[in-house]
């Protein structure tokens, strides 16, 4: 976590180096915030494993776009956030975890991941100092924390470590659409829709016998650039 600190704070002073000689929002690098509530889905594909909920979670960290032409219509949406997802799913017998493999479990996964999304992003041109946006993409997932709460035969393990269980990269493809306003100097805000479908397994097949388990996001996309 220090590291990644580190890391934004070097990017920030970056951004505001390159403010001094001259670079703007249309031919330099942007770079902000994202601080977006989400809702995550782990998706079973196969048969003896059934998804009870889903789980709120949050995204949050470094966005940065870098434009592709003169006005920055065209742009390369990057960033380095963190990841907080989950979902609750009920394993038959002879699934999951070798600890409860014996008995039906219910684990409630709480998965966190640093997150480096690499998209296309398109903005219209500005209407009423609104400018439109729609981007698609994918997304690089490193998980650095994995832990489940697991309901046996009513008896409750609580945060049961589970990430040397957890495939060690997620990738997916993501969609998005939404708006940018000027907030006034040089700030400008960032809202819309993102939708992320991952296509690798989140959990280890050889550990789990459950198949492949897809992680899938709707997120409310809030941000901020300076």
């Amino acid at each position: 976590m220090k590291k990644t600190l580190l890391l934004l704070t070097a990017l920030v002073i970056t951004k505001i180096s390159l403010g001094q000689y001259g670079y703007n929002d249309n031919k330099g690098i942007r770079l902000g915030f994202t601080l977006s509530p989400l809702i995550s889905v782990l998706k079973p594909q196969e048969s003896g494993v059934k998804r009870n909920s889903a789980k709120a979670g949050l995204n949050f960290g470094l966005i940065a776009d870098f434009p592709l032409n003169e006005t920055g219509t065209y742009a390369v949406a990057s960033g380095f956030q963190v990841l907080i997802a989950g979902s609750t799913l009920k394993y038959d017998a002879g699934k999951g975890l070798n600890a409860f493999k014996a008995n039906p479990a219910e684990y409630n996964m709480k998965l966190t991941y640093i997150e480096v999304p690499l998209a296309l992003k398109l903005k219209a041109s500005a209407d009423n100092n609104i400018r439109w946006w729609g981007q698609f993409g994918t997304y690089f997932d490193f998980p650095i924390l994995g832990r489940a709460d697991v309901v046996s035969l009513n008896q409750s393990t609580d945060k049961v470590n589970i990430l040397p269980e957890m495939n060690r990269i997620n990738i997916g493809w993501l969609i998005g659409a939404g708006a940018e306003y000027p907030l006034g100097g040089n700030l400008v805000g960032t809202a819309g829709i993102t939708y992320q479908n991952g296509f690798v397994d989140v959990t280890r097949n050889k550990k789990w016998d459950d198949g492949r388990i897809n992680m899938n996001s709707f997120a409310l996309r809030l941000g901020i650039y300076f």
